[in-house]
């Protein structure tokens, strides 16, 4: 039997993120959603989740959600059959960013949560097209789930985070790297970059998509993942574009 699939979601985001990804998948694969909710550092996220996990799964992470995959992976890299990275980024917070955290988490300790998610989640951070409005409306419901107390502590985990370059140079597994197009908050460069230091890695561009393409083109990001997890470990590292 296939190995069981771990889903990370991204910031202020929880199992719904991946909705339909779980309703196509789960006839054929054992998924799971961690959320990502505990902790004020990715290495405490990590090392929580490590203890609730399968001891052998194919890891998948969305933007916040990629970071803690690394961080897993660095952590437990026997444990690990596949990864895949979407819409993340792999190097450490900037000190401006973690600095132009400071007032949103101010605003979210007084009341001000789904102003600062709409402007964090711009809509040019997805790709224009008739579906945007329901993805940030979704986007919006899932922030107010979760609440101001997780959007702090994902905050402080995000300025505090490690640069996992050299984790991914050590990869050994097959690796997904995807990304929306129109991502303006990790952009293609940034993936093009991941999958060239990744020794096994295959880059799929979404030319549909922005940040959030698990609901943005659900059925691509499907058939992507699962070539993913039919993939097998090959020594090189190709790099595909989108698919139409």
């Amino acid at each position: 039997m296939t190995e069981p699939i771990v889903f990370l979601p991204g910031m202020m985001c929880d199992a719904r993120l991946f909705g339909p990804q779980i309703a196509a998948m789960s006839s054929t694969h054992a998924v799971t959603v961690a959320p990502i909710t505990q902790g004020e550092r990715v290495e405490e996220i990590a090392s929580g989740l490590l203890d609730l996990l399968p001891k052998k799964f194919a890891l998948a992470g969305l933007s916040m959600g990629g970071i803690v995959a690394m961080e897993i992976l660095r952590r437990a890299p026997d444990r690990i059959s596949r990864l895949c990275l979407m819409d993340t980024n792999p190097l450490a917070e900037t000190p401006q960013i973690a600095a132009m955290r400071e007032p949103q988490i101010v605003g979210a300790k007084t009341g001000r949560l789904l102003e600062i998610m709409r402007d964090e989640m711009k809509p040019n951070y997805l790709a224009p097209g008739p579906a945007r409005d329901e993805v940030l409306s979704l986007v919006m419901e899932m922030a107010q789930t979760l609440g101001p107390e997780v959007f702090i502590r994902q905050s402080r985990a995000l300025q505090r985070r490690r640069d996992q370059q050299g984790t991914l140079r050590k990869i050994k597994v097959p690796t997904l790297i995807m990304c929306g197009e129109h991502d303006a908050l990790c952009p293609v460069r940034r993936h093009t970059f991941m999958a060239e230091l990744i020794p096994n890695a295959r880059l799929h561009v979404i030319d549909r998509a922005g940040h959030l393409p698990t609901l943005e083109t659900p059925n691509e990001v499907i058939d992507q993942l699962y070539a993913w997890m039919k993939q097998p470990f090959v020594l090189q590292n190709p790099v595909v574009g989108s698919q139409t």
